[in-house]
């Protein structure tokens, strides 16, 4: 495993990160034994976020009670603070919440457009200020929106740019990469699984390692994912032949208006599982179609007859998906599939 340097952040560390969103979805105790194998398996760059529930918690009893130098490890969390002051009370949660008196690289959330000095927001100001006083060592920011992500960029203003980068990413995005390495930031690549479409992890490393300058971060809460991305450690996949074919075709069959299961369209105003259901018919083919044919994703899908097209999804979804169209043809392959009419395994 190469180590990689996150542009003028002079961060170095192996090209192997631990997304720290799922962890939320276990238990303490399970959290800081899958952390700190993550770190005793060579992993040193861990994601986080105050939108995370008790994520940084989780980091902070890992970490923070001496199980590792600070020094040896590198924290990276995030605000989505609309306010000055909703910035600093973020900010002083997370490190308390990390048991850190700094944050590496602390990242404004999903950016909805470029904070910049003057602005009126006062966002900019305080992550300058911040750092100043030393609570924060790095300015970044993440997006989900192509021109949002180019803006940040080209501003000069911001160390590291987070992203959605996985081998189903467009030529477009896939530049943004290259964009970094010539203004001499860090790129932290999430969602390298697509939001669960994919489902090889030996050809997800493999295209993220083909580019210098960025860490991938990928979501794990079991250890058996844990376990398949530290054996990249010592043996790290590349784009060979095979894998280049396997790719190709995957892009086929899976670009295009598809959901990334993001969740940001959530909650649905008439409690339609948007994020699930809007994808069901990819899940019905590239997983054991079984778990979701049961009568609980039966009832679940139901619920799209419910939708009212009050649009309050689309606005909030940064793939600017036609989320009502996408759910009644979901349903309707859906159908289809439990009447026997289209075969899935």
């Amino acid at each position: 495993m190469k180590d990689i340097i996150l542009g003028k952040t002079g961060i170095k560390v192996p090209q192997n990160g631990f997304g720290a969103l799922p962890i939320q979805r276990v238990s303490i105790e399970e959290a800081v034994r899958i952390l700190r194998k993550a770190y005793d398996g060579g992993m040193r760059f861990f994601d986080t976020a105050r939108a995370y529930s008790d994520s940084e918690i989780k980091l902070g009893e890992a970490f923070g009670t001496g199980y590792v130098e600070r020094e040896d490890i590198i924290i990276a969390t995030k605000t989505a603070a609309k306010t000055p002051e909703e910035f600093w009370k973020d900010l002083d949660t997370s490190l308390t919440n990390l048991k850190t008196d700094y944050i590496d690289i602390y990242q404004l959330h999903m950016m909805p457009q470029c904070f910049k000095p003057g602005d009126g927001t006062g966002l900019y100001e305080c992550l300058v200020e911040a750092k100043r006083q030393g609570k924060i060592r790095h300015i970044g920011g993440t997006a989900h929106k192509l021109g949002v992500a180019k803006e940040i960029i080209e501003s000069g203003l911001y160390e590291t740019l987070q992203y959605p980068m996985s081998y189903l990413a467009t030529d477009k995005e896939v530049e943004l990469i290259h964009l970094c390495n010539k203004h001499e930031m860090g790129f932290i690549s999430m969602k390298g699984l697509a939001g669960g479409l994919i489902t090889n992890s030996k050809a997800a490393m493999a295209f993220i390692s083909q580019f210098d300058g960025a860490v991938p971060i990928w979501g794990i809460q079991r250890e058996s994912e844990l376990d398949e991305w530290l054996a990249f450690m010592d043996s790290t996949p590349t784009m060979d032949d095979s894998i280049k074919a396997f790719i190709e075709k995957e892009r086929k069959e899976l670009m295009g208006d598809f959901c990334r299961g993001c969740g940001y369209c959530m909650p649905c105003t008439v409690g339609i599982q948007i994020n699930q259901c809007n994808r069901m018919s990819l899940m019905l083919r590239r997983a054991p179609s079984a778990s979701w044919l049961n009568e609980y994703w039966q009832a679940e899908m139901e619920k799209i007859n419910d939708c009212v097209e009050c649009g309050k999804c689309m606005t909030h979804c940064p793939y600017e998906l036609q989320i009502p169209t996408l759910l009644r043809k979901n349903l309707e392959d859906y159908h289809e599939v439990l009447a026997g009419n289209r075969k899935v395994q």
